[in-house]
């Protein structure tokens, strides 16, 4: 196996979706650098109490790494990281892995990409930046919280050496996140204030164990797990069609969602005036909707109070609301997500004649398939713009966008190609239709973590199965070469 030299940056299932395209496309050198001390991602990253996938694990796995011995249908944190590890592991990935060092730069100069790491630099003639949409939790800015006088953690950095036996804790935000730690810490704490901006869609969560029964079948009879994988993939497309109009049972599935909302919530809290406060101020789908059998019997515990009132400051010994009221705290709680629309996570991008892909999404992050942007040849992004689900798994996605880069570097390795970047004309057409097919989705009737403020950069509007279909040959006229660029050190740069 040869060349080209392949830098990814990021060891989550994206990068490490990447590395093993490439290693099948025959691309030996590469490179995958991760910040952390080991692989795994968000996966890595978020080990609070009850963390658990909300796709079912026979789709939320990689295609060609198929698990018989899942636990449980939605599987549990240390369970995924453990299928990262063994799956890496046995194909060789980890091999390619340098953890512990963090990627500060990417400039394109003298014919290659310049990867500026904590670490020294190196040198590359494709870069893959497989950093996530949910990498870099986010804490809002509110007035005093620099003066609290106990522990306060984002949940993606929790704090397992605190005892919160008998503790005063506070929760700001009900996300995805929320929803899996307050009831796995909840028969723990003293007492909790969860303060709630806006209420979610919380619809049951179909799970279920997997008994050794399960096991020997989907260990002798591989067709049975490939089977359910495949039942988890029509059904789950089912609700993207419904999310983003393309479905004819769009309204009915869901206002079936709505319906198991609607019971869930009358049967799991009995108390109207909580009933009332979460009751969200929005249409179905319009933010995520989330899984779960136990976040509402949380909530309705009696040592539970669920605050609506804005958050006007953090004092030294609690939460301030609007109201007036101080909600005391021992243990401050961030569950406020992470920075999803940016898209940069941090590096500083430079592409030809310098250009900083900052100030290129400026107005809002935008790639042609979410990978490419013009005037940045060879640099690919995965889970990029406009590339993330509101249902179905986005490991369908990952693995899409793997199959197209890896396309594109064994071209390059072939001499076929040298500095390949999408067509400024046909980015342009591709972000007006994502513009237009978006503004017809459930999507655009709310503000929600899939906004930049300007804009949805986050979501695709459309089905996995179209986008898998986009990407499963390069469409080689909608890229073009670029010429060589002037040399920035005193060195001529190399032709192709």
């Amino acid at each position: 196996m040869a060349g080209p030299r392949v830098v990814v940056v990021g060891a989550g299932f994206g990068g490490l979706g990447v590395a093993h395209a490439l290693r099948e496309a025959g691309i030996g050198d590469v490179t995958v650098l991760e910040r952390a001390d080991d692989v795994g991602g968000v996966w890595r990253e978020n080990t609070y109490p009850g963390a658990a996938c909300d796709v079912p694990s026979p789709l939320y796995s990689w295609s060609w790494a198929t698990n018989p011995t899942w636990s449980r249908r939605y599987s549990p944190q240390p369970e995924i990281l453990d299928y990262i590890h063994r799956v890496a592991g046995e194909g060789g990935l980890l091999d390619l892995v340098r953890t512990g060092t963090t990627v500060t730069g990417l400039e394109y100069a003298d014919d290659r990409w310049r990867v500026s790491t904590d670490r020294g630099d190196l040198d590359a003639d494709l870069v893959v930046v497989a950093t996530g949409q949910l990498s870099n939790p986010v804490v809002p800015r509110i007035p005093g919280a620099e003066t609290f006088a106990g522990p306060a953690f984002h949940s993606a950095r929790w704090r397992h050496d605190l005892d919160l036996e008998g503790k005063r804790v506070a929760v700001v935000g009900t996300g995805a996140s929320a929803i899996q730690f307050v009831p796995g810490i909840v028969d723990r704490v003293g007492s909790m204030a969860v303060f709630q901006r806006s209420a979610p869609y919380v619809v049951p969560k179909p799970d279920r164990a997997f008994t050794a029964t399960h096991h020997r079948l989907f260990r002798s009879y591989p067709g049975i797990p490939a089977g359910e994988r495949r039942f988890w993939f029509w059904f789950t497309e089912g609700f993207n069609g419904a999310l983003v109009g393309s479905s004819p049972a769009a309204r009915p599935l869901m206002a079936y969602a709505r319906a198991r909302w609607w019971l869930q919530l009358h049967r799991q809290v009995r108390d109207a005036g909580l009933r009332r406060r979460l009751v969200p101020d929005h249409p179905i789908g319009c933010k995520r909707i989330l899984f779960s059998n136990d976040w509402y019997p949380a909530l309705a515990r009696d040592h539970v109070d669920v605050v609506t009132a804005e958050i006007s400051r953090i004092e030294p010994h609690g939460v301030r609301t609007a109201d007036g009221r101080l909600h005391q705290a021992d243990v401050l709680i961030w569950g406020t997500g992470f920075a999803a629309t940016d898209f940069l996570g941090g590096l500083d991008v430079r592409g030809a004649e310098g250009v900083s892909l900052a100030d290129v999404w400026a107005d809002g992050a935008r790639a042609h398939l979410g990978m490419t942007v013009p005037g940045f040849p060879n640099l690919f992004r995965v889970y990029g713009p406009n590339t993330n689900l509101g249902g179905s798994s986005i490991i369908g996605m990952l693995e899409a966008q793997a199959t197209w880069i890896a396309q594109v570097a064994r071209r390059v390795r072939d001499g076929r190609a040298h500095r390949v970047a999408v067509r400024r004309d046909v980015w342009d057409a591709y972000d007006a239709e994502m513009r237009t097919r978006l503004a017809a989705t459930v999507w655009s009737g709310c503000d929600s973590w899939y906004r930049d403020g300007q804009r949805i950069t986050t979501n695709w509007p459309g089905l996995v199965a179209e986008y898998r279909d986009r990407t499963a040959t390069v469409d080689w006229s909608e890229l073009e070469e670029l010429s060589e660029t002037a040399p920035r050190s005193g060195r001529p740069p190399t032709g192709p």
